[in-house]
């Protein structure tokens, strides 16, 4: 994905799910690390409110309207409550405002776990809510993760007896 490109490749999806994974494998392991200084119930509504507040609204809009595509207030309450941005915020205030803890690792472990092992982040407006390949996507998608050039290696022998390699590129 770059400026010109706003799509992942199914390569650039799975190496950005690894990067997610990674950072959800260091706030396991600090979680664990001090699961006794864990307070439960703030964990766990910290956890709970992201999905509280901008998934749950979605899915049941989903159900009632039975409609694929929903009104634009639910696609920007999820991509809001699954930001890390909008995450950062909630953890900078409970820090000023009550106090820093770590309990606040319910943040990232909540957005790194969507990313991560679901392959959940925002919403466009031109796809389903609810997570269905999207006509367009599912055609070029064949298209997408093949190498546009390939590189053929070939060794010849010299004269001095070492070997040689060519690199000729191909238009694939």
């Amino acid at each position: 994905m770059d400026p010109r490109n706003l799509f992942f490749t199914p390569t650039t999806y799975r190496l950005i799910r690894s990067e997610y994974l990674a950072g959800l494998v260091v706030c396991t392991a600090l979680a664990l690390t001090h699961v006794g200084q864990l307070r439960w119930p703030v964990f766990v509504g910290l956890f709970l409110y992201i999905d509280v507040i901008g998934y749950l609204p979605g899915v049941i809009a989903h159900k009632r309207y039975r409609t694929a595509y929903l009104p634009r207030v639910y696609y920007v309450l999820y991509n809001t409550m699954h930001s890390l941005t909008s995450a950062s915020i909630v953890a900078g205030l409970w820090c000023l405002l009550v106090r820093p803890e770590w309990a606040l690792l319910a943040l990232p472990l909540h957005l790194f776990g969507d990313r991560a092992l679901f392959g959940n982040f925002y919403k466009s407006f031109g796809i389903e809510f609810e997570p269905s390949a999207h006509p367009d996507y599912a055609q070029a998608k064949p298209l997408l993760d093949r190498p546009r050039r390939t590189l053929t290696i070939a060794a010849s022998a010299r004269s001095d007896g070492l070997a040689t390699v060519a690199a000729a590129s191909k238009v694939a």
